[in-house]
């Protein structure tokens, strides 16, 4: 019973410790949001408006390699995967913003060595 009552503590702290890591983290969400005034200007069919200032929130809020790595994925997900979005634009927006990100916003990017 005592060995039963163990394995749900730790089962527990892991479940815990899991949640703590994934809040501290940057999500799909996380990127969806900051980035949602960007779609109108991404597809050719609205100005850029307030994309930058989301743009700007998300590469500070993206302070570790692996908040990078996951903003990397997330991004290059939504790039292949938003219909109308022009990669020439996506690409761009880095430089549009004057944020400097150190990755390309591709499908291609390789988000394994992003740093």
């Amino acid at each position: 019973m005592a060995s039963l009552k163990l394995v749900s503590v730790l089962i527990a702290f892991m479940v815990v410790a899991q949640t703590i890591t994934v809040q501290g983290g940057i999500t799909c969400g996380t990127v969806a949001s900051a980035l949602r005034p960007c779609v109108p200007y991404l597809t050719g069919s609205g100005p850029l408006g307030t994309c930058c200032g989301g743009v700007r929130s998300l590469n500070a809020a993206a302070k570790t390699t692996a908040d990078r790595q996951a903003a990397c994925n997330c991004l290059k997900q939504a790039a292949g995967g938003y219909p109308g979005i022009k990669p020439n634009l996506a690409s761009g927006l880095p430089g549009v913003c004057k944020v400097n990100i150190p990755y390309k916003i591709s499908t291609s990017t390789n988000c394994a060595t992003v740093k």
